[in-house]
């Protein structure tokens, strides 16, 4: 998977805010120089590579839907700090995947949180107000999951292992459409990206 080091690796080296982009590359678009900027595992740029016949990086436009396509969803959205020139649709589409779940967010901070971070993408708030919302959810987060440890302690005590599975098996299956559904609406971001480059 290309992300998986991400964290580690944005800190240990300083990464260009923008980088310099052929004037007719269609969007969105990035190159291998400017994935490898942001240094990908090793594993999923290998992969990568491969589905492109290529042996090293160059400055030639790399389409999403060729990452999405060759190493998946996850790679496609960590190559997304790769293209930051269309850093609000990232932020709308990362809003619309939060939203999908949403009905499971039982704490208004956390929905609050939503739509400021998309009142945010759109100019409509502050970094301020991201932030804020941003410590609250994560505030809303952390109490959830000590509720859900509760919880889970309690469905053990009550010898709940079949009613464990049985959930999980339901959680995967709902994780799998999830997915599918998430790499299809990257799709759409892609084309109404691309849509408005062509006009």
């Amino acid at each position: 998977m290309l992300g998986q080091k991400k964290w580690r690796a944005s800190v240990e080296t300083p990464i260009p805010q923008r980088l310099a982009m052929p004037e007719n590359l269609r969007m969105p678009n990035t190159t291998l120089n400017a994935i490898r900027l942001h240094r990908p595992c090793e594993t999923g740029w290998r992969k990568l590579l491969k589905h492109l016949g290529k042996t090293s990086a160059d400055d030639e436009p790399l389409s999403l839907l060729t990452i999405l396509d060759s190493n998946g969803l996850n790679d496609a959205l960590w190559c997304l700090r790769a293209m930051l020139e269309h850093d609000r649709h990232w932020r709308l589409y990362a809003v619309w995947c939060a939203r999908q779940v949403q009905h499971l967010m039982t704490d208004p901070r956390s929905i609050a949180a939503l739509d400021v971070a998309e009142r945010h993408a759109n100019g409509q708030a502050t970094d301020q107000e991201l932030a804020a919302a941003r410590d609250a959810a994560r505030a809303a987060a952390l109490a959830a999951a000590r509720d859900a440890a509760r919880a889970a302690a309690w469905a053990a005590a009550m010898d709940a292992a079949w009613a464990a599975s049985w959930a999980a098996s339901w959680a995967a299956a709902r994780d799998a459409a999830r997915a599918a559904a998430m790499a299809t609406r990257l799709r759409e971001v892609c084309a109404e990206i691309d849509a408005q480059v062509t006009t």
